[in-house]
């Protein structure tokens, strides 16, 4: 009798300009395996970020619990779309994430899916998300998903990302959709809400990401990717992160008289964007001293603004459920 030994996967994840660390155990040999490797292509955890700023928006629309049917198919819909557009985005960076150490052992660098099989995979998720959530949900929303989705992986992956430091400014729009998505499959419409909210993601990418590129230059520079804090000092980096951090919770604090919101999200923008500012400021007064990534301690904001705009999410759902 012959056993298989599970080999560990650690998969990097990322969206418009997010990235985490999963871990999914893949045995190639066996039909878990495979299931694993491909759930591994769709990156999880950014799947998992992306939703939470696509429901509390629905909360925020509805100004109370949404319904349930809606909320189930929205998501659904969310994470097949999230799901195509990363599994896509694993194919055309292959070559890119076999010189990368953080992410050569991704399914296709390590050999666990075909690259047909994953290209077949991706696009049969994108046409699942764009039927389910124009049948189920309405077809503004499922063109909004699929808009970004297209964004993503021709926009980012193919344009922006190989060719200028400023690919994930740009590009990160494409993970801004979830807060359009939210508002539209409850209302049928857009507004401004939901356009501040989305200016909220668009601001908070770029400290989020380069935070996090600052710990794995080296790793972009042997993949010859041009994020910022390979090509520039880490005191310009670090500015940019203050500005566009200041951005982040300047724009988050219009949510407030833009919605008409009730006094649970504004003191939650405020205390969160504070110590937001806090951490960005920390890093930009490290970066005046050193250029070492250890010492720069990037990795600590980076953790920090995925808890910021969790909690900042979370306040945009509970606010009309307290004060309606």
């Amino acid at each position: 009798m012959t056993t298989v030994d599970p080999q560990r996967l650690v998969v990097a994840t990322t969206v418009g300009g997010a990235v985490e660390a999963s871990a999914a155990v893949v045995s190639p040999s066996t039909t878990a395996g495979s299931i694993a490797a491909y759930i591994a292509l769709t990156k999880p955890r950014i799947v998992e970020l992306l939703l939470l700023t696509t429901v509390p928006v629905m909360f925020l629309a509805e100004r109370g619990v949404p319904s349930l049917w809606l909320t189930v198919s929205t998501v659904v819909g969310g994470t097949f779309a999230a799901g195509s557009a990363n599994t896509l985005n694993c194919v055309l960076d292959r070559d890119i994430d076999e010189r990368m150490h953080r992410t050569r052992r991704r399914p296709l660098p390590r050999h666990k899916v075909s690259t047909t099989g994953a290209v077949v995979f991706g696009l049969a998720l994108g046409v699942a998300a764009t039927l389910l959530l124009g049948l189920a949900v309405n077809w503004l929303s499922a063109g909004l998903a699929l808009g970004a989705n297209v964004f993503y992986v021709l926009g980012y992956t193919l344009v922006l990302k190989r060719r200028t430091p400023q690919n994930i400014v740009w590009g990160g729009a494409a993970g801004c959709f979830p807060a359009l998505i939210g508002w539209t499959a409850v209302t049928g419409s857009l507004a401004w809400a939901p356009v501040v909210l989305f200016m909220v993601v668009f601001f908070w990418t770029p400290p989020h990401f380069w935070s996090l590129a600052i710990r794995y230059r080296a790793d972009y520079a042997a993949a010859d990717v041009p994020m910022l804090p390979v090509v520039a000092s880490s005191y310009v980096v670090g500015f940019q992160i203050v500005v566009y951090s200041w951005l982040t919770v300047a724009t988050s604090l219009l949510l407030w008289p833009v919605a008409s919101t009730g006094w649970v999200y504004p003191i939650a923008a405020a205390v969160l964007g504070a110590a937001f500012l806090v951490e960005a400021h920390g890093l930009f007064g490290r970066a005046r001293t050193t250029e070492d990534p250890v010492r720069l301690k990037a990795m600590r904001l980076f953790h920090w603004s995925n808890a910021y705009l969790a909690l900042l999410f979370l306040a945009v759902a509970i606010d009309p459920l307290l004060t309606r």
